[in-house]
């Protein structure tokens, strides 16, 4: 828990004669949560406390998420602290790795890796899946398409070429194969901008854009440190052996709370849950989190499976005012009920 933790962050501010922020998403099975902008507040609220200063480091874990709330986080921080340092203990993937970029220096540890950052876009014209949700178009995927069909099938006539795209725009809407491009060239334009921090050389930075917008080939490929540092070029530090054992304390502390590995699953909650997804966090400005709050109710059907009803309470930013995390008091229209968290289920 946080308490825990701050002990932990005095010593590593100590370490990197930093100011440390720590923001984490949480990538538990069906409770994950992705960077986005309504964190922007809560990160000025804690930079706020912090105040100017040479140099910032920002703890980061992350699946990824909002391209353009990633630059404003840089830009935020950047404008609190000189330099800026992400430390990366774990994961820090998609747009955690733009995050990344716009550092002057990056933290991985033997365990850490980046990612590439070509886009996948979720609008509502998107394609549907079965359940209802909508299916992620992914930049490199459309790109894949056409290609296969030029260079592998050898399908070089312009009439034939036309039927396949326009069996593309059956499939995803034109408007969103638009906003694929858009997005592309943005995405491009904003790493290149922010590698300037630690990447001086126009073609370094070439390099490193085309790797991580395309060439990587896949959007779950990972780029460990050596990878990172040797090969792209980027400004990697490993940490020293002090170092790596309060990062690693920290993580493991931060995954013992948001359960990482665990899938959260309604079958196994009988009564009120609250799950943090989210956490941000420093020394001075407390600990801010995204929970997920509800009830769950179990009832037997006729035929005797059981019924499980999901009634989310409230879903949204709370501040932990208190270090007391032994219970959660939830209400619905019948009464209130205390009930004791398990330690699978945070409060």
């Amino acid at each position: 828990m946080y308490r825990d933790r701050v002990e932990l962050y005095k010593e590593l501010e100590k370490e990197f004669d930093s100011k440390i922020l720590v923001y984490v998403t949480s990538d538990r099975p069906n409770m994950s949560a992705q960077i986005s902008s309504d964190v922007i507040d809560y990160f000025i609220d804690h930079l706020d406390k912090i105040g100017p200063c040479k140099k910032i480091s920002l703890f980061l874990y992350t699946r990824g998420g909002d391209t353009s709330a990633a630059r404003n986080i840089v830009n935020l921080l950047r404008m609190y602290g000189d330099c800026l340092q992400v430390i990366v203990p774990h994961k820090a993937h998609s747009s955690g790795t733009i995050i990344s970029l716009g550092a002057n220096e990056i933290i991985m540890t033997k365990q850490a890796t980046l990612g590439p950052i070509d886009p996948s876009l979720h609008t509502a014209l998107n394609p549907r899946m079965p359940d209802g949700g909508i299916f992620p178009v992914s930049v490199e995927a459309v790109k894949g398409y056409l290609e296969f069909a030029k260079n592998e099938l050898e399908i070089k006539d312009e009439s034939s070429l036309a039927s396949i795209f326009e069996k593309l725009t059956d499939f995803v809407h034109p408007l969103v194969l638009g906003e694929v491009y858009r997005s592309k060239a943005q995405i491009q334009m904003m790493a290149e901008k922010l590698l300037q921090n630690q990447v001086t050389e126009p073609d370094k930075i070439k390099k490193i854009i085309e790797f991580l917008c395309s060439e990587s080939g896949s959007h779950d490929y990972t780029i460990n440190r050596r990878e990172a540092k040797n090969e792209l070029g980027l400004n990697i530090v490993k940490p020293s052996a002090a170092q790596y054992i309060l990062i690693k304390k920290i993580y493991d502390d931060i995954n013992e709370e948001l359960l990482f590995s665990k899938p959260f699953r309604m079958i196994d909650v009988n009564g009120a849950y609250a799950v943090r997804r989210c956490i941000l966090e420093s020394i001075v400005g407390g600990a801010d989190y995204f929970s997920t709050e509800g009830v769950v109710i179990k009832g037997e059907m006729p035929d005797g499976q059981t019924a499980i009803q999901n009634r989310i309470n409230y879903e949204g930013w709370r501040h932990d005012h208190s270090s007391d995390g032994s219970q959660v008091v939830m209400y619905n229209e019948e009464e209130g009920v205390v009930y004791e968290c398990s330690p699978e289920y945070q409060t």
